[in-house]
């Protein structure tokens, strides 16, 4: 079994000697970014000018939805959410810390990357995972 849990998605980095983040990659031709590792801009179709770029930790909530049902051993409801990063890049996930009622969720509420334990989530070896989740940001 690991000591430092395994990340629950490949673009979620977690390096030994700093804080977890999210990696993206930004096409050299149009400066769109994306989640995660692809050679080919889905925005201008250039192809092999994407590099890496660690993503920012803060944006603010485009779109949500509270979802009632789900896989069994989930817990609902819970609320999934999509993000507008303060780069432009837009990313999925789930929003803790609110109520999962339309009358505590603002759309444009400023929001901020969090990572934690994947909600108890282990391999068959006892490993747990890390995930990063939206939250409210402090004012």
């Amino acid at each position: 079994m690991s000591e430092q849990p395994l990340p629950a998605a490949p673009y979620l980095k977690l390096p030994e000697d700093g804080d977890p983040y999210l990696e993206g990659y930004k096409c050299g031709a149009c400066g769109a970014t994306f989640l995660g590792e692809r050679n080919v801009c889905s925005k201008c179709g250039a192809r092999d000018q994407m590099s890496a770029v660690t993503l920012p930790t803060s944006g603010k909530l485009y779109s949500y939805s509270i979802v009632h049902r789900s896989f069994p051993g989930i817990d609902v409801p819970y609320i999934s959410a999509i993000v507008d990063l303060d780069d432009g890049t837009a990313i999925k996930g789930n929003l803790i810390g609110v109520e999962p009622d339309p009358a505590s969720i603002e759309f444009d509420m400023p929001v901020e990357v969090v990572f934690d334990d994947a909600l108890g989530r282990k391999d068959r070896d006892g490993n747990s995972y890390m995930a990063y989740f939206f939250q409210p940001k402090a004012s």
